[in-house]
């Protein structure tokens, strides 16, 4: 089922909101206004979510609070990486939490946190294991980033490519899983901290690795699930029937998704990070996507769906 809706993800990061186009996120703040408005009229009590942020940085939770946009968010997310991008130390979790509390005013969410294997899978099993000891208990949700590495065939959604050095390439070693679905040594270890400890899993459109993910997860022992539902993608042929094929595989879980991405004809330049030419347009996409996959009291039943197979 749906437990949670997520508006955009990473808005203050480069590589997901365009800042040369909004530099005070005045666009940003108003489409998050009316979206929230607009869940809860379709979803009334749902919670709903700031899109994580990355940089942890209470000066952009201050700044949205000034321009009255926290006042229609229930939950406030964040994403840490301190082992490969942050400019922190991994110990310094709880104070982050403590910071961002204070400045919005709002409970905290880790909606992803991770540790790359790239240079050593040792490396990413003691970032599991040190993660869980400092946030489990301390933070109602949190989405270890992620099941899968990222098909090295896929870019990374970033602008900065090899100028990045080897933090590009550390998107890519990210999974519990390799590439191939086979598994790493922290996904050995991950049950004992499930279902405390979610998962943040992005699926693209069509992508073969669903079916295998819902059988990892399972087994892995997650309940709390992060995935997205993309504005951009909508607007492919046969939109509509992988959504509803994800959403069916996916009805066990506890999910948060988030909606982003806008798309090219939709934004004021042709990029899934530009601010949409009409905000209503974001929040209408949000209000048909939960039209389509949630229902009062917590039931989820996708509509039109195909027979489940077998």
């Amino acid at each position: 089922m749906i437990e949670a809706a997520m508006l955009w993800n990473e808005p203050n990061n480069k590589s997901h909101w365009d800042l040369e186009l909004d530099p005070d996120w005045e666009r940003f703040a108003r489409m998050m206004r009316l979206a929230s408005e607009a869940i809860a009229v379709e979803a009334p009590g749902l919670p709903r979510v700031l899109g994580g942020i990355s940089p942890i940085d209470p000066l952009f939770i201050a700044n949205l609070a000034g321009k009255s946009a926290l006042d229609y968010i229930d939950v406030v997310a964040v994403h840490g990486f301190p082992l490969d991008w942050n400019l922190w130390m991994i110990d310094e979790w709880p104070a982050k939490l403590a910071e961002i509390a204070a400045t919005g005013g709002l409970p905290v969410w880790v909606s992803e946190v991770g540790a790359s294997s790239f240079g050593a899978e040792e490396v990413q099993e003691f970032g599991l294991r040190r993660t869980a000891e400092l946030l489990i208990g301390k933070t109602p949700r949190i989405h270890w980033y992620s099941l899968y590495d990222l098909p090295k065939a896929w870019p990374a959604t970033t602008r900065h490519r090899e100028a990045e050095g080897s933090s590009y390439y550390r998107h890519f070693y990210m999974g519990l899983l390799r590439e191939d679905g086979s598994p790493k040594r922290a996904a050995a270890e991950f049950s004992q901290y499930a279902p405390e400890l979610g998962i943040c899993q992005w699926f693209h459109f069509d992508d073969y690795r669903l079916d295998d993910a819902v059988h990892w997860l399972k087994r892995l022992g997650v309940r709390h699930l992060r995935t997205g539902i993309s504005w951009a993608d909508s607007f492919r042929d046969n939109a509509e029937a992988w959504f509803d094929r994800q959403m069916w595989a996916l009805e066990d879980f506890d999910i948060t998704v988030t909606f982003c991405f806008t798309p090219e004809h939709r934004g004021m330049q042709p990029h899934h990070t530009s601010p949409p030419l009409v905000d209503e347009e974001f929040a209408e996409f949000c209000s048909r996507m939960l039209r389509r996959y949630w229902r009062a009291g917590g039931g989820f039943a996708p509509v039109n769906l195909p027979q489940e197979p077998g």
